[in-house]
């Protein structure tokens, strides 16, 4: 597990430039990119070694941009030719969304609570509070380049532990 971790973290910020490169709405990239991450956890022990692992991890984000704008497709064509179905799906889906987004949190939090306090504290301040970077400057008596390195390092070490975090995840599945 921890090879596989370690090739991520090399080659992560390659993929996302690569993915980036191929979608151009960062939403949508950094959504296909988790997806890649979790598809190429679960699909590692089958990696046997022919390509690079960056070449193969290209290959994995290929097949998930193709899944993603498939899906995209299906849904407008779907919806644009019946429009009831788009309410119909939205409250069958309710209770599942619900769910997830409670699981989310719960793993959310437990990566928070994995990170050093400062990190923490920074990530909760920005995403949980809403405070904007000047906000967070007054309320940690810092500066405001100070937040932005400080959160830019935060945020890294929570994507870090997040992939550690889904791999434990997938394993005890």
């Amino acid at each position: 597990m921890e090879r596989i971790e370690n090739l991520i973290k090399e080659n992560l910020p390659k993929l996302k430039n690569y993915v980036l490169s191929k979608v151009s709405d960062t939403h949508e990239a950094e959504e296909i990119l988790q997806e890649t991450l979790v598809a190429a956890s679960e699909s590692f022990p089958f990696f046997e070694g022919k390509s690079s692992f960056f070449t193969w991890l290209c290959g994995i984000a290929n097949h998930e941009i193709a899944d993603f704008y498939r899906r995209k497709k299906i849904k407008t064509i779907l919806f644009s030719h019946f429009p009831f179905l788009e309410d119909l799906a939205s409250q069958a889906l309710a209770p599942d969304e619900e769910f997830e987004k409670q699981e989310l949190r719960k793993e959310v939090r437990k990566v928070l609570s994995c990170l050093s306090e400062g990190y923490s504290k920074i990530l909760r301040l920005k995403y949980y509070r809403g405070l904007s970077m000047r906000e967070i400057a007054r309320n940690l008596k810092t500066t405001v380049k100070a937040v932005e390195s400080r959160l830019s390092r935060a945020r890294e070490a929570f994507r870090s532990r997040w992939v550690v975090q889904s791999s434990k995840c997938k394993v005890q599945s």
